[in-house]
C-alpha cells in the first residue's frame, strides 16, 4: 500500500491518509441527505437519487485515487443538481415539458463533450494558459466560497438568490448583469447556529495546540454534543425502524430519453452544463492540487490534473447512468488535505465510506450541519493563504484576480468568478501589451475562453 500510493515520497502515511478521507467523507456526507430531497423535487424517487449519490461517489472517488493517487472526492455537485431540479420543473407547464429521463440524458451527453475535451488535450491546456495569479485567486475565492457554504449550512448566514429574494435586506449585492445575492445575519438563538460557533472555537483551540486530526475531532465532539437535551441537533430515535439493506432494485439506471432532444430546450441545458462543469472543476482542482502542493513541481501539478479531469469527465456520464445529475470534484476535499491527505488512498477511503454509506444511511445521515459547517469555515481559512501569492501591485493580473476572489462567494457562484477573472485579464494584458508592457502573455486558449464567457453571459445569462 505504501508503494502503490507512494507514501513515503509525498510524506504522509496510513494513519493520516485514512483519517483524512474519513474527514472529507464527513465534511461531505450532507449530499446524501441534500441531493435526494432537490432531485425528488424533479420528479426522480428519493431513495433512488440516495443510492445513485452515495454509489457515483464511491465508486468515482475510488477511482480518482487508485488511478490518479489524488486526495479529491467526487459525488453530485451543489448548484449543478438545482440547475437540474429547476430546469426540469420550470419545463413543465410548457408545451414541450422536459421529464426527468430527458434531463439524466443531458447530464450524459455533457459528460462526453467533457471526456473529448479532455482526450484532446483542451481542458489540460487550461493550466498552462491560465496565469499563475489567477489560479492562486481561484484557491482564495473557493476559499472564501466554501466558508459562505459553511456558514450557509449552518443557518449562522442567510442566503437568498434571485427569485427567492422577496425584500430588500442588510448586505445586498446587485451588479448591472443582475446577480443578486441577498446576505444576512441569522438567529444566534438557534441550536444549529451556536453549536457551530462552537464547533468553530473547538476546532480552532485544537489546530493551535496543533492536534492532528483537529477538523475530525471537532466534527465528532459537536456531533456527540447535538444528542444533549435542550439541543436535539441529533436524535437517535432517526435509527429506529430504518431499512438498512439497500435495495438496488430502486436505482434508477440508465435512464434516458433522448427522443426530443432537439425540440426541447435541452441542447441549451446540455450547453450550460458543459459551461459550468468546466469552470467548477478546473476551478476545484487547481485550488486543492495547490492546497496539496502539488504545484510546487508545476509538470507534476500539470499531469495529476489532466488525469483527474479524465476521471471527472467520465464520472459526469457514469453519476448520469446511475440516475444523479453531474458528479464533480468537490471543493470539501480540502478539509481532507487539511488534514494532511496527500495521496490516492484519501480518495479511496473517502469512496469506501460512501459505498459503506449504503448499508448505514441513517448513521451517516446523524452528522447535523453544525459539524460540518464549522469545519468548512476553517478550511476557508487554510485555502485564503495562497493570497499571499498574488502580486497585487501589478495591477495587470491584480484587477482579475481581486474579480475572481470577490466574485465567486459575492454571487454564489465558482463559474461567475473564474469567467470575469479570464475576462479581465485578457482585456488589461492586451492593453498593456499595446502599450509596451510585453510581460503578460496571453495564451491563445485564453482568448477562446474570452469571446466563450462573452457568448455565454450574452446569449444565456448570468444564471445559466
Amino acid at each position: 500500500m505504501e508503494s502503490f500510493f507512494k507514501l513515503k515520497e509525498l510524506g504522509t502515511n496510513v494513519r493520516t491518509e485514512i483519517m483524512a478521507g474519513l474527514t472529507t467523507f464527513m465534511t461531505m456526507a450532507y449530499i446524501l441527505a441534500v441531493n435526494p430531497g432537490i432531485l425528488g423535487t424533479a420528479g426522480l424517487d428519493p431513495y433512488g437519487v440516495f443510492l445513485a449519490t452515495a454509489l457515483a461517489a464511491g465508486i468515482f472517488t475510488i477511482a480518482m485515487g487508485l488511478f490518479v493517487n489524488f486526495p479529491v472526492a467526487l459525488a453530485p455537485g451543489m448548484g449543478l443538481n438545482a440547475f437540474f431540479a429547476t430546469t426540469v420543473i420550470a419545463s413543465k407547464a410548457t408545451d414541450n415539458p422536459i421529464s426527468p429521463s430527458m434531463g439524466l440524458a443531458a447530464v450524459f451527453i455533457s459528460g462526453v463533450i467533457f471526456l473529448i475535451l479532455t482526450l484532446t488535450q483542451i481542458r489540460q491546456i487550461l493550466i498552462v494558459a491560465i496565469p499563475d495569479a489567477l489560479k492562486h485567486a481561484i484557491t482564495v475565492g473557493i476559499g472564501l466560497f466554501i466558508t459562505i457554504i459553511g456558514l450557509k449550512n449552518s443557518g449562522l448566514l442567510t442566503v437568498a438568490l434571485d427569485a427567492q429574494v422577496t425584500e430588500v435586506a442588510k448586505g445586498q449585492f446587485t451588479d448591472l448583469l443582475g446577480f443578486e445575492t441577498v446576505f444576512h445575519m441569522g438567529n444566534l438563538e438557534e441550536p444549529s447556529v451556536y453549536m457551530t460557533i462552537l464547533g468553530l472555537a473547538i476546532i480552532s483551540v485544537l489546530m493551535v495546540l496543533k492536534v492532528r486530526g483537529a477538523i475530525l475531532y471537532g466534527i465528532l465532539l459537536v456531533t456527540l454534543l447535538g444528542l444533549i437535551p435542550g439541543i436535539d441537533l441529533v436524535s437517535l430515535k432517526a435509527l429506529e425502524g430504518q431499512d438498512w439493506v439497500p435495495q438496488m432494485d430502486k436505482l434508477n439506471f440508465w435512464d434516458f430519453d433522448f427522443a426530443d432532444l432537439l425540440t426541447t430546450g435541452l441542447l441549451t441545458a446540455v450547453a450550460t452544463f458543459t459551461f459550468v462543469e468546466l469552470f467548477d472543476t478546473f476551478g476545484t482542482l487547481v485550488g486543492t492540487a495547490n492546497r496539496a502542493g502539488f504545484f510546487k513541481d508545476k509538470e507534476k501539478g500539470k499531469k495529476i490534473v489532466g488525469k483527474a479531469m479524465f476521471v471527472d469527465a467520465v464520472a459526469v456520464s457514469g453519476g448520469a447512468m446511475l440516475g444523479t445529475s453531474t458528479v464533480t470534484a468537490y471543493v470539501e476535499s480540502s478539509a481532507g488535505i487539511a488534514e494532511g491527505g496527500r495521496s490516492g488512498l484519501t480518495a479511496v477511503s473517502t469512496g469506501v465510506f460512501f459505498l459503506l454509506a449504503l448499508f448505514l444511511a441513517p448513521v451517516a445521515l446523524l452528522v447535523p450541519s453544525a459539524a460540518t459547517s464549522a469545519a468548512l469555515i476553517i478550511v476557508g481559512v487554510l485555502m485564503l493563504q495562497s493570497v499571499k501569492e498574488i502580486d497585487f501591485s501589478d495591477y495587470v493580473v491584480g484587477i482579475p484576480a481581486f474579480l475572481t476572489i470577490a466574485l465567486m462567494p459575492f454571487t454564489y457562484n465558482i463559474a461567475n468568478g473564474i469567467s470575469f477573472g479570464i475576462v479581465s485579464y485578457v482585456l488589461l494584458a492586451f492593453v498593456a501589451n499595446l502599450a509596451g508592457d510585453k510581460k503578460h502573455r496571453i495564451h491563445w486558449l485564453m482568448w477562446v475562453l474570452f469571446f466563450i464567457v462573452i457568448a455565454r453571459y450574452a446569449f444565456v445569462g448570468s444564471q445559466g
